[in-house]
């Protein structure tokens, strides 16, 4: 029977791959992603056999990743965890047949590739959301940044702004002022893992006007979240 590994592969280097990602990796004869993981992947495993294809078609390629595994080990990579706002979950639902078994490889996802660059800032109780609407109602994004900043909940923000939704993330952080104080801890890291990556530490007020775009992860701290040399920390309440 052969294997399909869905990899979570971090944001994409091979050193910031966990060490199965990589075996998992070397094992297959094909694997299968979005145009941009996959490129990201061919210096390191130029011998494999590609399937890729562009944005919005992951239902089609998880049936292409279904359909080749019958026939070889393959894997379908994911940027981050596989399991977070990825395909692990579409796999499992797509699954018909008993001739694949899956294997579901963990990544460093960019809430924690990101928060490490910036210090601690999730190092208490933290909410993950994701400002995307494509997939989920907009009324349901606004009614939880609500209830996280309700909760005082430390928050990691996926997919805060593309071309079409430039001004969510200035109404998330609206939404987050009804709640959390102005001057709230706030940091961004973009492309993490690469080239041009940036961070920067800012205040809710002022995160309100950074232009944010699709390779952008956002950090929102809680009542406690502070700053000391240069990183943001959420404390979890140790006596110091």
């Amino acid at each position: 029977m052969a294997d399909l590994y869905i990899v979570g592969t971090g944001p994409g280097e091979i050193n910031k791959m966990t060490v199965e990602a990589v075996e998992a990796l070397k094992k297959c004869s094909t694997i299968v992603g979005y145009t941009v993981y996959c490129d990201l992947l061919k210096e390191n495993f130029p011998e494999k056999n590609y399937i890729s294809s562009a944005m919005k078609q992951e239902k089609e390629r998880c049936i292409l990743a279904l359909n080749n595994a019958k026939k070889e080990d393959t894997a379908m990579v994911c940027s981050g965890d596989a399991g977070v706002y990825a395909l692990a979950g579409l796999i499992l639902e797509l699954k018909k047949d008993d001739d694949v078994n899956i294997k579901i490889i963990p990544g460093v996802t960019a809430a924690l590739s990101g928060g490490a660059l910036l210090g601690a800032p999730l190092g208490h109780d933290f909410a993950v959301i994701s400002l995307s609407d494509l997939l989920t109602p907009y009324e349901v994004i606004e009614k939880r940044l609500k209830c996280a900043a309700i909760g005082d909940f430390a928050i990691c923000i996926y997919n805060p702004s593309s071309k079409k939704r430039k001004d969510y993330l200035k109404k998330a952080c609206d939404i987050l002022l009804e709640y959390k104080k102005p001057d709230t801890v706030c940091g961004i890291v973009k492309n993490i893992g690469r080239n041009e990556e940036t961070k920067l530490i800012m205040t809710l007020e002022e995160l309100k006007d950074y232009e944010a775009d699709m390779f952008t992860t956002v950090f929102v701290g809680n009542s406690n979240t502070y700053v000391k040399d240069g990183y943001i920390v959420t404390p979890r309440g140790y006596i110091i």
